[in-house]
């Protein structure tokens, strides 16, 4: 399997940046609401911790089958950074399956980024060698539900660690 690696996505609306260090000082204030927490537990980073994830992500996985893909979700092309999303993509039975998720700092929610932003990095997942898309959503955070289904995923009957499975077949 070919390592993959995260490249510019522009959606109507976004640009998906790579994810560097250095967006971590801008981050830093979009994800500093504590509310975003609710269904995944934790508290905001601060700006350290973040640099510190980011530079562990950006450095990618230490399995060389797997590739961690993250990116920033910046509003227009001199926007401001609303959120991020990311892709843990590794071999499948048949394949290779990417594990994505997304957030939107509180103060853009409502807008249909994290939608956009979903749906723009699924399409780009779909035209690669990706074939089958999954995410884990509470049952409870009907927003993160809604920006599923607006990504084409459908919710499984698998539960794992409390969060409902959601797949889509490439």
């Amino acid at each position: 399997m070919t390592v993959m690696v995260a490249e510019t996505i522009r959606t109507a609306r976004l640009d998906l940046l790579p994810l560097l260090v250095e967006h971590a000082d801008e981050m830093a204030t979009v994800l500093s609401d504590p509310a975003l927490h609710t269904f995944i537990g934790g508290t905001p980073d601060t700006v350290e911790g973040l640099r510190s994830r980011y530079a562990r992500m950006t450095a990618g996985s230490p399995d060389p089958a797997v590739s961690w893909l993250n990116w920033v979700v910046r509003l227009g092309v001199e926007g401001c950074l609303t959120g991020t999303v990311q892709a843990t993509v590794g071999p499948a039975e048949h394949g290779q399956v990417a594990e994505v998720a997304w957030v939107v700092g509180s103060a853009w929610q409502g807008r249909g980024i994290a939608s956009e932003a979903a749906g723009g990095l699924v399409d780009w997942l779909g035209r690669r060698s990706v074939g089958r898309v999954i995410a884990h959503v509470h049952p409870d955070h009907h927003a993160s539900a809604a920006v599923a289904r607006a990504a084409g995923l459908s919710p499984t009957d698998t539960v794992h660690d409390g969060e409902i499975r959601w797949r889509r077949d490439m």
